[in-house]
């Protein structure tokens, strides 16, 4: 028997520091699609908001137009998206008002990767692609990392289904692992062409992976406008 301590009473708990575990991040799922081309871009992502095996909703836009010439295409953390666009949207006032014009989309992508640079101990959990025309009216596709390091290319997917859509762009896009010779491809790429593949990617990306699904939303950015299209997914 003891006659000191706590060790007579089995139930007895000591007050004091007690260790939680802290879990910042939620992955909401979704994919996005960049496609850039001589006079356009093409930029889609699905509409899908979900956690785990529930999901929240069918409808989320995850296409934001920042300029009449620029689109970000955000996901990952949902509240981190919502966040981090509307940090860009209000830098993109103030340049607006101290500059007396709208911000081009290669100081756009510059920006925003400052910010998440910024960021960079505790980052913004998202996959970003910000898809546009550049001063001389092409198409420019910009992919971001977490902590703001970014890359120009002429196609690029993030999101959930990143790694089951990358694959279709390298082929279809930069005729990557295929012999030209052997196959009637386009010479050019049109702004039909590049739609249809991308809706192709989505679909076949919706049959391997849950987190994406149920419509795409496909903003086609030209000098004249943005045009807005969707396309529907399987629901399950």
């Amino acid at each position: 028997m003891y006659y000191s301590g706590i060790e007579q009473f089995s139930d007895y708990k000591v007050p004091g520091m007690k260790h939680e575990d802290f879990h910042p991040y939620e992955s909401n799922g979704g994919s996005i699609v960049a496609i850039a081309g001589d006079n356009f871009a093409v930029v889609a992502a699905d509409s899908r908001l979900s956690s785990g095996y529930s999901i929240h909703t069918r409808n989320q836009n995850k296409l934001f137009q920042l300029s009449s010439n620029a689109v970000l295409a955000s996901t990952g953390c949902w509240c981190d998206t919502l966040a981090l666009t509307a940090l860009v949207k209000a830098r993109m006032q103030m340049y607006e008002h101290t500059h007396s014009k709208t911000m081009s989309t290669d100081a756009l992508a510059q920006m925003l990767s400052i910010l998440m640079y910024n960021r960079r101990f505790f980052p913004y959990y998202v996959s970003n692609i910000v898809a546009g025309l550049n001063s001389k009216g092409k198409g420019v596709v910009y992919s971001y990392d977490p902590i703001g390091h970014f890359e120009k290319s002429n196609c690029r997917a993030g999101g959930s289904a990143g790694t089951l859509l990358q694959p279709v762009l390298d082929n279809q896009i930069e005729l990557k692992n295929i012999k030209p010779d052997n196959v009637d491809f386009p010479k050019d790429l049109t702004i039909e062409r590049a739609i249809a593949i991308a809706s192709d990617a989505f679909i076949s990306a919706t049959e391997r992976d849950i987190y994406t699904g149920d419509s795409v939303q496909i903003n086609i950015i030209t000098k004249n406008n943005i045009e807005v299209k969707e396309l529907q997914l399987r629901k399950d």
